[in-house]
C-alpha cells in the first residue's frame, strides 16, 4: 500500500466491514462520518454490510476511518492471523518482530511467541490482509509465513456467519414463543396483566436487546434509525400498559369488591402484545433479512471455493506438498488429472483440457498444451502439467476477480443517491408524524389511549428497511449472476447505465474477428502439390514474428519442416530465404513478385477475388534451382463463431451495431456485409474512434464501445459503458466498466441483458418500498392499522424486496 506517484503516496482503497447497520439512514451515517475526514471519499453498502473508502495516506491514518465508524455508532470486526516466523534467535528478535507487527495500520494487537517461533496478530478485517503482515515482518529482515489460508480464514468466517444466524433463529423463535399467549385475550381467553407483564419483559428487554443498544449508539451518534422506531414504538406500547396495570390494581386496591379478578371481568385492555409481538416479528424479519442477505454474496463465496489450499512443488527433483501462500514466482507446480490448478502460471510441460467455467463461463474445456497460460482455480482434464508459477497471491486472475466483484458490489448505483437523501430526512420525519398522530387523536378525538397506539403503530410501519435494501441486493445478485456467466462489471454506474444502451461501437479486430490471422487459403500453381505448397512456405519462415508467417506455422504443425539456411526481409513486400537442400524461395506482395521477376498471371485472378473476399494473399515463388511460381497461400482474421448472431441479438434487443475499425475500408466492409452490419467507419485511429462516439452522444444516443482495451482505451473512457473484450489473464486488468471473461461477442448483449434485468429488480424493490411507506404511514395514522400487523408488514417487506432481487440469481445468458 505504499505505492508514490510523483514523490507522494498513492492513494489508498480499502474494504472495510461494519457491523450493527440496520437501515439506509444507518448507512448514509456511516457515508457521511468518514466523508468528513480529509482526504476521504466513501461509499457504503447496506446489503453487503461494508464501506468501500478511499483515502489519502498523506492526509488520513486508518485508525481515523475506524474511529468515524465507531464515532457514528457502529463497529468494524477484527479477525486473527498466526504466522510462522523464521530467523530469531533472541528476544531482541522477537521484540522486533512484534514492534514491526503493532506498526501496521489497522493492527489492534501482537504477540510474538519466541520459543514457539510464531506470532498472533489481531487485526481490522479490510484495513490490513495478513500478506502485509508477512511483508512487514519480512522487511523487519525475518521470515514470515501464513498457517492459516486464505480458504481457511474464510471458512471461518463462513462458521462465524452461520453461528450467528443459528442464534438468530433461537432469539427470534424464543421471542415469538414468549409473545404468543399475550395474542389470547384478543380470542376471549383471559389473561391477567401480571402475567402479561411477565411475558412481555423478557421479549421487550432481553431478547429485544439489541434494538435498545443500536438505538443509543445512533443517539449518542447523534443521528436517526430503524432500532430508534422501534425502541421509541414498543417501549411506549409497553409504558402504557404499565400504566394501565398499575392504576387498575391501585384502583382494585382501593375498590376490592370491584375487582374483577382476570381480563374481561373489569381489567382493562393492555398492549404488552402489541411491543412483545412487534419485537418479535422484527426480530424474525431481521433472520429473514439475514438469511436471504447472505445469499446475495453467493457469487463471491463460490469464487473464494475456487481456491486450492495446497501445491505440490517440484523441489530439486522431490515433490513437496505446502500451503499455497509459500508457492512463490518461478515455483513449478506438479497438476495431476482431476485436481485444481493451484496457480498462474505458464505449462512447461504436458497438455490437456482444462475446465475454466467458475472463472470465465467457458462451458467447454479448454485445450491447453505446453507454452499455454493457466489460471489458478480451473480443473486440469486427463493430462499431467507441470506449470511455472507466474502470479501468487493477490496477483492471481482469481484474486483479482474476487476483488473487482467485492469492489462493484460495494460501490452504490447513482440512483441509490435519491434514496440516501431520502432516507437521511425519513427517521426525523416518522417521529414527528408519530407525535402529531398521537397529539391529533389525543387533542381532537379525546382518545390517548388510542393516539399511543397509532403513533406507535406509524413508528412500527415506517421502518426504512426495504427502502435501503432494494438497490445494494438487487445490484449484489446482479453482478453474482453476472460473474458466474464470465461478465465482469466493475462499478454500479456502469450497470446502471448499460441498460440505456441503444447504439454499441464495435471493434473489429479481436472483438468481432479472431485478432490474428489464420491460413484459409491454399492455391498451388499448376504441377505443385498443396501439401508441399504449404511445407515449403512454412519452412521458410520458421523463426519468423509476423502474424502471416505465424500462421503459415500454425497450420503447418505437424508436418515435418526442411531447415532454414538464411533468411533475409524486405520491408513492406515480403522475405526471400535459402533452405537446407538448396531451394530459394520469395514469399511476399505483388510487388516482390515484380522484383524477381515472377510470373503470377496463372492464378491472378484466383488471388484478387481472395482479396476481394478481404483476405491477404502471400505469393510464393521458387527462386532456385528454376525460378517460378509455386502458388498462392491466402490468410484472414477469421470472424468469431458466434459474432453474427450476436450482432442480431444487439439488434433484437434494441441496439443498433456500428463497426469501427482501423483496418481499410475493403476489409471492413467484406467483414461488416459478413455480419449485417449497415453503418461502417474504417481507417478510423483511436482519436477517430472518439469522434464516432461524440457524433452518436450529440444525437442522443447512449452508446456502448466494445473493443480490446488496450489500443480502444480512449474510446472505451468515452462511452457512456466500455466493454473490454477479455482473454486469458489480462482481462481482470481492463479498465472498462464492464469485462467478458471471454472473447465470445455473445456476451456483449448478454451484458445489455444482466444490466436490464438487474436495473428492472432495483425498480421493483424502490416502487414497492415506497409504496409501502407511503401508503402505510397514513392508514397507521389514521387508526386503520393494527401495530401487530404493521409489524409483521415492515418485517417482511425487507424480506421480500431481498427475495426478489436474489431472483436475479435465476438469470442465465443466452450465450
Amino acid at each position: 500500500m505504499s505505492n508514490m506517484v510523483s514523490g507522494k503516496l498513492a492513494p489508498h482503497v480499502v474494504q472495510i466491514p461494519i457491523e450493527g447497520m440496520t437501515c439506509a439512514t444507518c448507512a448514509g451515517r456511516v457515508e457521511t462520518a468518514l466523508a468528513r475526514i480529509p482526504g476521504v471519499s466513501a461509499q457504503v453498502n447496506l446489503a453487503s454490510e461494508s464501506a468501500h473508502v478511499t483515502f489519502d495516506p498523506d492526509q488520513a491514518e486508518p485508525a481515523a476511518l475506524i474511529e468515524a465508524i465507531e464515532g457514528a455508532g457502529y463497529d468494524v470486526p477484527s479477525e486473527h492471523v498466526e504466522l510462522a516466523i523464521g530467523g530469531m534467535t533472541c528476544a531482541t528478535c522477537s521484540g522486533r518482530v512484534e514492534s514491526a507487527l503493532k506498526a501496521v495500520p489497522g493492527v489492534l494487537e501482537a504477540q510474538v511467541n519466541l520459543a514457539t517461533e510464531t506470532a498472533y496478530a489481531k487485526i481490522r478485517r479490510g484495513l490490513v490482509s495478513p500478506q502485509q503482515l508477512a511483508d512487514a515482518i519480512e522487511n523487519a529482515g525475518y521470515e514470515a509465513r501464513l498457517l492459516d489460508s486464505e480458504n481457511a480464514r474464510q471458512a471461518a468466517y463462513e462458521e462465524e456467519a452461520g453461528q450467528r444466524l443459528n442464534r438468530d433463529f433461537w432469539i427470534a423463535a424464543t421471542a415469538l414463543a414468549l409473545s404468543a399467549p399475550l395474542m389470547l385475550p384478543m380470542f376471549g381467553v383471559s389473561v391477567t396483566g401480571w402475567v402479561q407483564m411477565l411475558l412481555a419483559i423478557p421479549v421487550q428487554f432481553i431478547l429485544g436487546e439489541r434494538f435498545y443498544i443500536g438505538a443509543w449508539k445512533a443517539l449518542k451518534a447523534r443521528i436517526g434509525n430503524m432500532d430508534q422506531l422501534v425502541v421509541l414504538g414498543t417501549t411506549s406500547a409497553f409504558l402504557y400498559s404499565m400504566y394501565l396495570l398499575i392504576g387498575y390494581q391501585a384502583a382494585a386496591h382501593d375498590a376490592p369488591a370491584s375487582a374483577g379478578g382476570g381480563h374481561g371481568h373489569g381489567e382493562p385492555h393492555y398492549f404488552f402484545e402489541v411491543g412483545a409481538m412487534v419485537v418479535a416479528l422484527v426480530l424474525l424479519g431481521k433472520y429473514l433479512e439475514a438469511r436471504t442477505k447472505r445469499s446475495t454474496t453467493l457469487a463471491i463465496r463460490s469464487l473464494m471455493a475456487l481456491r486450492p489450499q495446497t501445491a505440490r512443488i517440484d523441489r530439486a527433483g522431490r515433490e513437496e506438498e505446502v500451503p499455497v501462500a509459500m508457492v512463490r514466482v518461478g515455483d513449478i507446480a506438479l497438476v495431476r488429472p482431476g485436481e485444481r490448478v493451484p496457480v498462474d502460471g505458464v505449462i512447461e510441460t504436458g497438455a490437456s483440457a482444462l475446465d475454466e467455467s467458475l472463472i470465465s463461463g467457458e462451458s467447454h474445456p479448454v485445450e491447453k498444451i505446453a507454452g499455454d497460460r493457466v489460471t489458478g482455480g480451473s480443473i486440469n482434464g486427463n493430462g499431467f502439467l507441470r506449470v511455472r508459477t507466474a502470479a501468487i497471491g493477490r496477483d492471481t486472475m482469481l484474486s483479482q476477480i474476487i476483488a473487482l466483484v467485492e469492489q462493484a458490489q460495494a460501490k452504490k448505483a447513482p440512483v441509490q443517491q435519491l434514496v440516501d437523501r431520502v432516507s437521511a430526512i425519513f427517521v426525523p420525519a416518522v417521529l414527528v408524524v408519530a407525535l402529531l398522530t398521537f397529539a391529533l387523536w389525543w387533542l381532537i378525538a379525546g382518545d390517548a389511549s388510542k393516539g399511543i397506539i397509532n403513533a406507535v403503530t406509524v413508528m412500527v410501519i415506517a421502518c426504512p428497511c426495504a427502502l435501503g435494501l432494494a438497490t445494494p441486493a438487487a445490484f449484489m445478485a446482479g453482478t453474482g449472476a453476472a460473474a458466474r456467466a464470465g461478465i465482469l462489471i466493475r462499478d454500479a454506474e456502469a450497470l446502471e447505465k448499460a441498460h440505456l444502451a441503444d447504439s454499441a461501437i464495435l471493434d473489429k479486430t479481436g472483438t468481432l474477428t479472431q485478432g490474428k490471422p489464420s491460413v484459409t487459403d491454399i492455391l498451388p500453381a499448376h504441377g505443385v502439390d498443396a501439401d508441399q505448397l504449404l511445407v515449403l512456405a512454412a519452412s521458410a519462415q520458421q523463426g519468423s514474428e509476423h502474424p502471416l508467417g505465424k500462421a503459415m506455422l500454425a497450420r503447418a504443425q505437424g508436418r515435418v519442416l526442411i531447415a532454414l539456411d538464411s533468411f533475409s526481409a524486405h520491408t513492406g513486400k515480403g522475405l526471400t530465404a535459402r533452405l537446407a537442400d538448396g531451394v530459394a524461395l520469395a514469399i511476399g506482395n505483388r510487388a516482390l513478385m515484380g522484383d524477381e521477376q515472377i510470373a503470377i498471371e496463372e492464378l491472378a485472378p484466383q488471388a484478387q477475388a481472395l482479396e476481394e473476399q478481404g483476405r491477404t494473399a502471400m505469393w510464393i515463388a521458387q527462386l532456385a534451382p528454376q525460378r517460378h511460381l509455386l502458388g498462392v497461400i491466402a490468410s484472414a482474421d477469421e470472424i468469431k463463431p458466434h459474432a453474427k448472431e450476436a450482432v442480431a441479438r444487439l439488434r433484437e434487443i434494441g441496439v443498433e451495431p456500428v463497426l469501427v475499425t482501423g483496418d481499410n475500408e475493403r476489409t471492413a466492409r467484406v467483414v461488416a456485409r459478413a455480419l449485417g452490419i449497415g453503418q461502417v467507419a474504417a481507417g478510423v485511429l483511436p482519436a477517430g474512434k472518439v469522434a464516432e462516439i461524440e457524433k452518436l452522444k450529440a444525437q442522443g444516443r447512449h452508446v456502448l464501445m466494445v473493443g480490446d482495451g488496450v489500443n480502444d482505451a480512449p474510446a472505451l473512457a468515452a462511452a457512456d459503458v466500455g466493454i473490454a473484450m477479455g482473454g486469458g489473464a489480462d482481462a481482470a486488468l481492463n479498465t472498462a466498466g464492464i469485462t467478458l471473461m471471454r472473447g465470445d461477442p455473445l456476451l456483449i448483449a448478454d451484458a445489455v441483458g444482466i444490466s436490464r434485468a438487474t436495473y428492472s429488480k432495483i425498480r421493483q424493490g424502490l416502487f414497492w418500498a415506497f409504496i409501502y411507506n407511503v401508503a402505510g404511514i397514513p392508514l397507521a395514522a389514521l387508526g386503520l392499522l393494527n401495530p401487530v400487523f404493521a409489524g409483521a408488514a415492515m418485517a417482511l417487506s425487507s424480506v421480500s424486496v431481498v427475495a426478489n432481487a436474489l431472483l436475479l440469481r435465476r438469470w442465465k445468458p443466452r450465450g
